[in-house]
């Protein structure tokens, strides 16, 4: 599920050692994330859609087809790729061969060898060796109309195929991060009280380290009487991992102080909340840092469930997981995790 973006972080630290960084802000510190405060309250809908994709649009920068174009062929999937590959090319060359039939049946000469009785294909045979360069055998155009059109054909043909080629080898060479999210988040027992979980899995067979992920919560509180938008980067349980070769269930402890103190479903589906997720890890087969997105509403988070277990039996007792399983959970009793836990008692909770 899932498209990425190289980032990098550079910390400066000072030579003196007498010098500390400043601390970091409390991580259930409201924030803005980029969007601003004042049109984060104006926002209905999520910030992000499941695959990663920002939901906001820029105006007054016009179409940008091109670039469009381009993005969405660097990102689409292989299969879909190709067919379009193949059919943009056969496109072509059959409009090119519809202007030579449109010349007559003098424009071509030399076609008898091909034995076509079809005046299109006898065209569209033509226009493949001009197209591609690959020569044409006997046949020749006649004219001054189709002549100019082979050598218009001539020079679009080649162009074309180098941006094709360009496209295939600019997916090739494109690092990226291949990341398959669970369907849904769910609140499940954690550690005598309760945790926001989902789970997460490198479907792709380059190998990642260093994996770190962050987790914002987004959602409506009231504040001085006042309903509004805030933002909140919840703390996990861990929120990094040296090697990802298997999956990570990410949690975030629900306790005392975290924004989800007290939290129910009602409560959660008055707040709107969304939960943004930020992963990024080191690709070890370009060495660059790649990134994944994605995010859950309040109403692809599941309730009074847990997760079920996704290893399955390896040779010789190697390690192995099922990523079919991904997505599987088991039922809890009613009111296991949509109840607040004892240890969330005392705390401000979701509005």
């Amino acid at each position: 599920m899932t498209t990425a973006v190289t980032t990098a972080v550079t910390t400066a630290v000072q030579n003196d050692d007498d010098a500390m960084p400043p601390p970091p802000p409390p991580t259930s510190a409201p924030t803005d994330l980029g969007f601003g405060r004042v049109v984060a309250q104006q926002v209905r809908g999520r910030f992000l859609s499941q695959t990663g994709a920002p939901t906001s649009k820029k105006y007054g920068l016009g179409a940008q087809r091109a670039a469009r174009f381009y993005l969405s062929a660097l990102n689409t999937n292989w299969t879909s790729f190709f067919a379009w590959l193949i059919g943009i090319l056969l496109l072509m060359n059959g409009c090119f061969a519809l202007a030579y039939v449109a010349l007559g049946d003098g424009a071509l000469q030399g076609v008898e060898s091909l034995k076509l009785d079809d005046p299109f294909l006898r065209a569209f045979s033509f226009s493949v060796g001009v197209f591609t360069t690959t020569g044409t055998a006997a046949m020749h155009a006649v004219g001054t109309t189709a002549n100019w059109l082979v050598v218009f054909e001539s020079l679009v043909g080649p162009l074309t195929l180098v941006a094709a080629s360009g496209l295939l080898i600019a997916r090739l060479t494109r690092p990226r991060m291949n990341i398959r999210f669970s369907e849904s988040a769910i609140i499940a027992p954690y550690e005598g009280g309760r945790g926001l979980m989902f789970r997460m899995v490198n479907v792709s067979p380059s190998e990642l380290s260093d994996v770190q992920v962050r987790i914002n919560l987004a959602l409506f509180e009231e504040v001085d009487g006042k309903r509004e938008r805030n933002f909140h980067q919840l703390a996990l349980e861990r929120n990094s991992v040296e090697f990802f070769t298997l999956h990570w269930t990410v949690v975030h402890p629900i306790t005392a102080d975290s924004p989800l103190a007290g939290v129910t479903p009602e409560k959660l589906a008055k707040a709107e909340a969304e939960v943004l997720v930020l992963a990024n890890a080191h690709e070890e087969t370009f060495s660059t840092r790649v990134t994944a997105r994605t995010s859950y509403l309040w109403d692809e988070v599941r309730w009074d469930v847990k997760w079920a277990s996704i290893f399955a039996s390896g040779p010789e007792g190697v390690l192995a997981i099922d990523v079919d399983r991904l997505d599987r959970m088991e039922r809890l009793e009613e009111g296991a995790t949509s109840r607040p836990a004892a240890s969330e008692r005392g705390a401000a909770t979701v509005a």
